[in-house]
């Protein structure tokens, strides 16, 4: 059986799941948190970051590799189109993705029973344990590994805007998807790293509801859904999920 080590709610984990979902891959997931899943990566023969995938191809330790193994069909043939998919997923991965991470974390951080129900969903009873025990130093560990800090919030909600703003410009023209007529890696990789600020239904475990946040939070949450590209990602999820 295939294994994909995972920290639960991480949204480049999602991505892996996504693809693997919709190849039709049986797999194993097993869950991880925060801190212990680096060592899991590297007793796995990652590099201390998760998704990891083992599985007939070997150990797979980045989540672009596992979705082009997973699901080749959403990489272009070489070329100009292949080029644009890599180029946006990978200026994704680098902007959006840990950006939006740092701002959601810089939320819930501050609500340690919705934090850990969140969290924790399908991880190993101690790992379990050992969270709720130690959380305090937890999110400390979390905080500085992510850059997590007092200005996280007003810093990072308008850099995930901006890149809202440049998806939404490329949606401008009418192109059905973000690199022409049809799903890519690069929708997929949009939609998995939109996520902790759009927090769609369909995501790969349950993510809290908008009445489970402060009305402050559910607020900002609301505005980024209502962003073209927020609406985008949400009909992604809907629809390719």
């Amino acid at each position: 059986m295939r294994r994909l080590l995972t920290i639960p709610i991480s949204h480049y984990c999602e991505k892996a799941r996504w693809a693997l979902d919709r190849a039709g891959l049986a797999y194993r997931e097993e869950r991880h948190v925060q801190g212990v899943h680096q060592v899991v990566s590297k007793r796995a023969g990652g590099h201390g970051t998760l998704p990891v995938l083992i599985c007939e191809a070997g150990v797979l330790a980045d989540s672009e590799d596992i979705v082009r193994w997973a699901a080749p069909e959403l990489f272009p043939a070489p070329g100009p189109e292949l080029d644009d998919v890599l180029a946006l997923s990978r200026w994704l991965d680098e902007g959006l993705g840990p950006d939006g991470r740092r701002w959601i974390y810089a939320q819930m951080l501050k609500d340690r029973p919705l934090m850990l129900r969140i969290n924790n969903q399908g991880v190993p009873a101690w790992e379990n344990a050992f969270l709720r025990g130690l959380f305090p130093l937890a999110a400390a560990f979390v905080k500085r590994e992510l850059g997590v800090g007092a200005g996280t919030v007003d810093a990072d909600g308008p850099r995930v805007r901006h890149a809202f703003d440049a998806v939404a410009a490329r949606l401008a023209d009418g192109r059905p998807h973000l690199c022409g007529e049809r799903f890519t890696a690069a929708d997929l990789t949009f939609a998995c790293l939109a996520s902790p600020v759009v927090a769609p239904p369909q995501y790969g475990l349950p993510l809290p509801r908008l009445d489970e946040f402060t009305p402050a939070v559910a607020a900002a949450i609301e505005d980024f859904r209502a962003h073209p590209a927020g609406a985008y990602a949400l009909k992604l999820y809907a629809t390719e999920r």
